[in-house]
């Protein structure tokens, strides 16, 4: 029997895993087993099989919480036909919410409502929260001290983004949200109120001038 490469166990534990893998816990993983592996020569492997994979229906990806392998986009309508469920729709008022938080994080619930005009629903923090789409971050220091929300890492991977700096303009962002709804009326409804609704979030901006990237850095420091 052929002797086992490093190239085979990384490629096995990361079709395994159900969740993404960062380069620190395969080395871990290497070295539970007493198999002497060095970062370097991880990450050059790592490398490797992202290019050996380029051309194949699956790909090797990197987001926020680490390498994963995951079917193209571009072949996803292919592999939703094996599925008869249909995916879960989401309201104009939850997406618009979480692109809400996506772009001006951190922000609180009442700079939300000050922004679309109405009450923010409990049940679309609560089902944000529960996706782990979103957290509390912190409070903010006023009266009454409110929760400050922001994205998490698995917002992150969920869109196939590595750091919020790779956010895509908002306009092909919200139709990225209406699209994992499959729901045409909410896209509408989305373009419809972006010009309306999310171009006044600058009243409520306390990083304006401030790039995505210190933005991120701020964040991960609560």
């Amino acid at each position: 029997m052929a002797e086992i490469t490093p190239k085979q166990i990384i490629e096995a534990l990361l079709m395994a895993s159900e969740e993404p893998l960062n380069i620190e816990r395969l080395h871990k993983i290497f070295i539970s087993n007493n198999f002497i592996l060095e970062i370097n020569a991880l990450r050059d492997i790592i490398n490797e099989l992202v290019e050996e994979y380029a051309d194949r229906g699956i790909e090797l990806k990197e987001v926020a919480s680490g390498w994963r392998f995951q079917i193209k986009s571009d072949l996803s309508q292919w592999v939703n036909k094996l599925y008869e469920e249909r995916p879960p729709r989401y309201s104009h008022a939850l997406l618009e919410t979480l692109a809400l938080i996506a772009y001006r994080q951190p922000i609180t619930r009442a700079e939300i409502e000050g922004v679309r005009g109405v009450v923010v629903s409990s049940n679309i923090v609560k089902t944000l929260l529960e996706h782990e789409w979103i957290r509390i971050i912190g409070h903010k220091e006023v009266p009454g001290r409110p929760a400050l929300f922001a994205t998490t890492k698995k917002f992150l991977d969920h869109f196939n983004l590595k750091h919020l700096d790779e956010l895509p303009p908002l306009m092909e962002f919200t139709e990225t949200l209406a699209a994992e709804t499959k729901s045409e009326e909410i896209s509408e409804m989305i373009q419809e109120s972006e010009q309306e609704n999310l171009s006044e979030c600058a009243l409520f901006d306390p990083y304006e001038g401030v790039t995505l990237s210190e933005k991120e850095e701020e964040i991960t420091s609560y």
